[in-house]
C-alpha cells in the first residue's frame, strides 16, 4: 500500500459553487440571491427570531410568571434514605459532610430533612432545615435535630 495513493471515497468530496465570479461560470450576476430585497444585501446575516420586519413572536406574547431571585432551594433527604445509612453503613451522626461524601448533595447544596419513611434507631442530625414530621420522629427515638450550617 502506497500513503501517496490514498484519496476520498468517490462522490465524498463535491466542489463548492462558486457564486459571484462572472457570467461565464452561470453563478455571476445575482450569485443566486434574487433580485434586491435585505437577502442580496453584502453583509446581511438574519437575527434569530426576525420574521422580515413583521412584529415577531417574542414580541407579539405578552409576558407573563415571576421568578423569586431570593428563593431558597434545597436537596431533599428523606428519613427513609437515612435509615438506610444506619442500617447499611452504621452512620449515627448526619452533617453535610456524611450527605456530600454519599452522594445524597453537592458541598453548596442546602439540605432540607424531610418524614417519609421510618426511623428505628437514633440518630443526630444537622441540616440546613427540617420539616415538622422529620423532627418529630428523630426526637421519638432519642435523636437530636439540628438546623442551621
Amino acid at each position: 500500500m502506497d500513503l501517496s495513493k490514498i484519496k476520498p471515497a468517490k462522490g465524498a468530496v463535491k466542489n463548492n459553487k462558486r457564486l459571484g465570479r462572472g457570467e461565464g461560470s452561470g453563478f455571476g450576476d445575482t450569485a443566486s440571491k434574487g433580485h434586491k430585497g435585505q437577502l442580496s444585501r453584502s453583509g446581511y446575516k438574519r437575527r434569530s427570531g426576525f420574521e422580515g420586519g413583521q412584529m415577531p413572536l417574542v414580541r407579539r406574547v405578552p409576558k407573563f410568571g415571576f421568578k423569586n431571585p431570593f428563593r431558597v432551594q434545597y436537596v431533599p433527604v428523606n428519613l427513609d434514605t437515612i435509615q438506610e445509612l444506619v442500617t447499611n453503613k452504621g452512620i449515627r451522626s448526619f452533617d453535610m459532610d456524611v450527605f456530600v461524601n454519599h452522594g445524597l448533595a453537592n458541598k453548596k447544596d442546602k439540605v432540607k430533612i424531610l418524614g417519609r419513611g421510618e426511623l428505628t434507631e437514633k440518630v443526630d442530625v444537622k441540616a440546613h432545615a427540617f420539616s415538622g414530621s422529620a423532627i418529630k420522629a428523630i426526637e421519638e427515638q432519642g435523636g437530636t435535630a439540628t438546623s442551621g450550617k
